[in-house]
């Protein structure tokens, strides 16, 4: 119980909820059956134990288990006299009073849910108590409260507690079984892949948690690249097997069936000025027919809510359960939570949010920026990171950084040679999990699309 918890107690005057008998027994298990553990280990923290004794004892157990080394009698009350818990004979009497507590090693499952039921009721006890004092203190925005009970509440169903620290031995356990996954297949822990092969290439995937920014000037084809990226994300199938990976799209600037019509457009290759218009051929009829039979089979969630929040946006992504990938357009149309002195100030406020919500969801983040006009002064006008609009917190904030490039937006002629063929450069300016470099990718204007080329240079 920690200190949050006991203060709770005391100022209740009620007692934690709790079962002892649980606790010894799930010990007391352990000691029969060491083999227990590697189950427990999964779902069983020390801080699910309401004695201070049996936490110590369970660590004492987890400790024995990371060291490869046999737990028994002799080994465990050898660990916790080195750990100053027990002297030698306070240890041997304790030990042997857990042996006496258990009925039987078999039930070790449901002394397990048992302690975690009880260490569950103990953490939304202290949640409320700990709510309910930010509600007296009038203090902050009432969204940051709003957003902070919900996202207490769904941490603890999920079984996390993020208030604790976390031992470094428990953190390598984790580190050195992902690792031996990994060796056993390359792909275990791949991220989300972008749908452009030589893209994934540098970034492996977008990670759980990255933020991915997309800058360009107007008129680049920013948000078609974001929107292709989603489409392609929601049409993968899972490796593990599982249902499609669900997309939420923010878009503050268009409309959904703008957004739509556009997705129509890069699906079903057909002229997004005849979607417009509505000039279609029956060979266009017939394309549309079927893209949106792919996209009907995703699961794309938009909503074009103009002027949207961090924290609303968070609220609406928590009732999604499981989302695979997150899209935000664009930054600099969004609101801070509070007003600033300067859109500088707001913009870093939004940004970083924007990463602690990719954070907080385990999920992968993608959002749009403009870029100022650095590059029209330059002579080579390929973007760089400073030309991120309105705040430099957004390059710090980002895990990921695309620029997109394409020459002959600066082009006043319809010079082949200029145009190149329509090759839009996305140049990797930041990137925590590998190296920077430049893609060349082939930009089909008429369809929003974007398609992969074989070309990749490093810089």
């Amino acid at each position: 119980m920690n200190d949050e918890m006991r203060k709770t107690e005391e100022e209740s005057g009620r007692r934690m909820p709790a079962s002892l008998t649980s606790e010894r027994a799930l010990l007391g298990s352990v000691l029969i059956d060491p083999a227990t553990l590697a189950d427990l280990l999964v779902n069983i923290t020390p801080e699910d134990f309401y004695l201070a004794e049996h936490r110590e004892i369970y660590t004492a157990m987890r400790e024995l288990f990371d060291a490869s080394h046999e737990i028994d009698e002799v080994t465990l009350i050898d660990m916790l006299v080195r750990r100053g818990v027990y002297d030698k004979a306070g240890g041997e009497e304790y030990i042997r009073a857990l042996l006496a507590a258990t009925p039987v090693a078999a039930n070790v499952a449901d002394y397990a849910r048992i302690v975690k039921e009880q260490s569950l009721r103990r953490r939304v006890i202290a949640a409320c108590a700990e709510i309910a004092e930010m509600g007296y203190s009038d203090e902050g925005d009432v969204s940051e409260l709003l957003d902070h009970a919900q996202g207490t509440f769904n941490d603890i169903a999920a079984g996390r507690d993020n208030r604790s620290f976390r031992d470094i031995k428990e953190v390598l356990t984790e580190v050195l079984g992902d690792l031996k996954t990994l060796a056993d297949d390359k792909d275990a822990f791949a991220g989300v892949n972008t749908g452009f092969s030589t893209l994934d290439n540098y970034l492996a995937g977008m990670g759980e948690s990255d933020l991915i920014l997309i800058g360009a000037r107007p008129g680049m084809g920013k948000t078609s690249f974001a929107m292709n990226i989603a489409t392609q994300v929601a049409q993968q199938t899972p490796k593990d097997g599982g249902p499609p990976k669900t997309v939420c799209v923010f878009s503050l600037e268009m409309s959904a069936k703008e957004l739509v019509i556009r997705m129509l457009s890069s699906e079903a290759l057909v002229d997004s000025y005849a979607l417009r218009s509505g000039i279609l051929t029956p060979e266009d009829w017939n394309k549309l027919i079927h893209a949106c039979g792919r996209l009907a089979n995703t699961h794309i969630l938009i909503d074009d809510t103009s002027a949207a929040t961090v924290t609303s946006m968070k609220a609406k992504l928590r009732r999604i359960p499981n989302p695979g990938l997150v899209v935000v357009d664009y930054l600099q149309l969004m609101h801070g939570e509070h007003r600033a002195d300067n859109r500088a100030t707001e913009v870093s406020e939004i940004s970083r949010n924007l990463k602690l919500l990719a954070k907080d969801l385990r999920v992968p983040v993608i959002c749009c920026s403009q870029l100022n006009r650095g590059p029209e002064g330059r002579t080579d006008k390929r973007p760089q990171l400073a030309d991120l609009r309105e705040s430099g917190s957004i390059e710090q904030d980002a895990d990921v950084v695309l620029l997109l490039y394409r020459d002959e937006y600066y082009k006043n002629d319809a010079d082949p040679a200029h145009v190149k063929g329509n090759i839009a450069e996305v140049l990797i300016q930041k990137n925590r999990h590998g190296s920077l470099g430049r893609v060349e990718m082939g930009w089909l204007p008429q369809y929003t699309k974007f398609r992969t080329l074989d070309e990749q240079h490093n810089i």
